[in-house]
C-alpha cells in the first residue's frame, strides 16, 4: 500500500497502474526483460518503492531496434502518410489530456515535484505533441536553379530509427520534446527514460497503443545508463541518438556514436546560467523571479539562474530579500503542493550536500540553508534552499553544475564586468539580464555566450522557439523549426532533361 500524506487520495487508474507488473514496451507488446533483471523506482519524498522496473540489456535493445526498423520499413514511413501521422499525434495528445490527473500523480510520485508543477509539465508535453502534429504535413524540399537543362530538387526525409535518452528532472516533458518531432518527421523511436523516473513513460505506452500507432513505432526500454543507455548509443542499427543530461555522459555518447556506425547525435547538456541584475531593474519583479529561477524544481533544472550577479548599489538589498524569501519557501511531499519537493534520489542528495561542503571549504559565505531537512521530512531527500555569497568566480560551486537548491550570488560594478563574468564558464545554455535600459539589455544579449537569453524574465519557453546550448551545453537545438532538422536528412536529386 502506497504511503500518502493525510487526506490525499490517488486516482484509481494511478493505483491500478502501480499495482501491475511492469514490462518493456517493444513492437507493440509488453515484454519481460531478456535477462530477468528488475530494479526499484522510489518515491523521493519517503524512499518508498513504487514499482519494480524491468532492466533492459543488450538483447532487449536489439529486439526494440529490430521492431522499430521493421515498423519504419513496412508501416510508418512508407504507408502512414503525413496527414495520418498528424492525426495520430493529435489523438495521443487528446488521450494525455484525458488522463492528465494520472500523469500528474505519476510524475509527482516518481520525481517528487509538487503536483501543480507536474501539471505544468504534463500540459507542456501535450502542447509539444500538438505543435509537432502540425509539422507532419509541412516538411518540404526545395527546387534549386542550376545551369543547363537540368532540374535539381531536394527531399527532406526521416532518419529511420532514433534512440531518445531523457533525464529525470522533467520526465514526461523531455520525452515529448524528443518524441513529438521525431514522430512528426516519420521516424520510429526507441525511448529510454531515466532509471529514477520511468513511470510516466511506461504509462504513455498505453496511450500510444490506444491512439492507434502501428506496432514498433514507439518502443520504451528502461534501465540505467549502463547497460541500457550504452547499448542504445553503441547500436549499429540506430541512425541517431538524442540525449538530454549531463555533459559528462554527453561526451560518452559522442564517443560511442563515433566508434559504432557514426550515428547522428544531438545533445542538450548541463548549464550554469548567469542571472544578471542591474541597479535600474524593477527589483520587485526581479526578486520573485530570481527566487524561482534559483530554486524551481528544487534546483534540478539545467537552465536555472544558479549564478546571480547583482550590481553593487542594490546588492545588499537584493540579497536580504532573497534570503528572506528562500527561508519562507514551504518544503514537503509533492502531493501536498508545497513550494519545493525533494531532490530525486539519495545519490543526488549526497552530491548536493558534498557541493555545499566544498563551497564552505573554499571560503564561500553560507548565507542560508546548507542542511538536509529533519523531523517529519527526514525519510525523504529534502534540502533547505541554500545561498552562497562570493567574490571569486573560480570556486568549484560557481563553475560546476550542482543540480540542487543551491545558488551563488556576487556583486559587480560595471556592465563590462557583468558580461565578462557571465561568460566565465564552460557552459552556455541560458542567461538572463534585468534592466530598464533596453540598449544595455540588447548589448548584453548579443555579448553573452548562451543559446537562450531572457530579458526581464526567466525560464520562458514555447514549442515554437528553438532551445539549445552553446559551448559545452550541447549540440543542436530542440523545439521550433530547428527540431525538424534534427530528425530529418536532406537528399539532392538531379534530373538531366536532355
Amino acid at each position: 500500500m502506497i504511503q500518502l500524506p493525510t487526506g490525499i487520495q490517488l486516482q484509481e487508474k494511478t493505483l491500478a497502474f502501480l499495482a501491475k507488473t511492469q514490462h518493456l514496451f517493444m513492437g507493440g507488446e509488453w515484454t519481460a526483460p531478456a535477462e530477468g533483471q528488475y530494479f526499484p523506482t522510489l518515491n523521493p519524498a519517503n524512499a518508498e518503492v513504487l514499482a519494480e522496473i524491468p532492466l533492459a540489456t543488450s538483447p532487449d535493445i536489439d529486439q526494440a531496434v529490430a521492431a522499430a526498423r521493421h515498423a519504419f520499413q513496412n508501416h510508418w514511413h512508407p504507408k502512414i502518410k503525413p496527414a495520418k501521422r498528424s492525426q495520430l499525434i493529435h489523438k495521443l495528445a487528446d488521450l494525455m489530456q484525458r488522463d492528465l490527473p494520472i500523469l500528474m500523480e505519476l510524475e509527482t510520485l516518481d520525481n517528487g515535484k509538487p503536483l501543480n508543477k507536474a501539471k505544468y509539465d504534463v500540459l507542456g508535453a501535450i502542447n509539444h505533441f500538438r505543435y509537432y502534429a502540425g509539422w507532419a504535413t509541412k516538411i518540404e524540399g526545395t527546387t534549386i536553379p542550376v545551369d543547363g537543362h537540368k532540374l535539381v530538387y531536394t527531399l527532406r526525409e526521416p532518419l529511420g530509427v532514433v534512440g531518445l535518452i531523457i533525464p529525470w528532472n522533467f520526465p514526461l516533458m523531455m520525452a515529448a520534446w524528443k518524441l513529438a518531432p521525431a514522430l512528426a518527421c516519420g521516424n520510429c523511436c526507441v525511448l529510454k527514460p531515466a532509471e529514477q523516473t520511468p513511470l510516466s513513460a511506461l504509462y504513455l505506452c498505453n496511450l500510444i497503443q490506444e491512439a492507434g500507432f502501428p506496432a514498433g513505432v514507439v518502443n520504451v526500454v528502461t534501465g540505467p545508463g549502463v547497460p541500457t543507455g550504452e547499448a542504445i548509443s553503441q547500436h549499429m542499427d540506430i541512425d541517431k541518438v538524442s540525449f538530454t543530461g549531463s555533459t559528462v555522459v554527453g561526451r560518452k555518447i559522442m564517443t560511442a556514436a563515433a566508434s559504432s556506425n557514426l550515428k547522428k547525435v544531438s545533445l542538450e547538456l548541463g548549464g550554469k546560467s548567469p542571472n544578471v541584475i542591474f541597479a535600474d531593474a524593477d527589483l520587485k519583479a526581479v526578486s520573485q523571479s530570481a527566487l524561482w529561477s534559483s530554486f524551481y524544481n528544487t534546483g534540478q533544472e539545467c537552465t536555472l539562474g544558479s549564478r546571480l550577479y547583482v550590481e553593487r548599489p542594490v546588492y545588499e538589498e537584493f540579497i536580504t530579500k532573497l534570503k528572506e524569501q528562500a527561508e519562507q519557501l514551504s518544503i514537503g511531499n509533492g502531493l501536498t503542493n508545497p513550494d519545493l519537493g525533494p531532490v530525486v534520489s539519495q545519490k543526488q542528495l549526497d552530491r548536493v550536500l558534498n557541493y555545499i561542503q566544498v563551497g564552505q571549504n573554499e571560503g564561500a559565505e553560507l548565507i542560508t540553508g546548507g542542511e538536509r531537512c529533519t523531523g517529519a521530512l527526514s525519510d525523504g531527500y529534502f534540502l533547505h534552499p541554500t545561498i552562497f555569497g562570493h567574490t571569486n568566480d573560480d570556486l568549484q560551486v560557481v563553475q560546476e553544475e550542482i543540480f540542487g537548491p543551491v545558488v551563488v550570488v556576487s556583486p559587480f560594478d560595471k556592465p563590462e564586468e557583468a558580461i565578462s563574468r557571465a561568460n566565465h564558464t564552460r557552459y552556455g545554455l541560458a542567461a538572463a539580464v534585468w534592466t530598464q535600459d533596453i540598449s544595455k539589455a540588447h548589448r548584453f544579449a548579443q555579448a553573452t555566450q548562451a543559446g537562450t537569453v531572457w530579458i526581464n524574465g526567466y525560464d520562458l519557453f514555447d514549442p515554437a522557439v528553438p532551445f539549445g546550448g552553446h559551448k559545452e551545453s550541447g549540440i543542436g537545438a530542440e523545439m521550433g523549426r530547428s527540431a525538424i532538422d534534427l530528425y530529418t536528412q536532406e537528399k539532392s536529386v538531379w534530373v538531366n532533361l536532355k
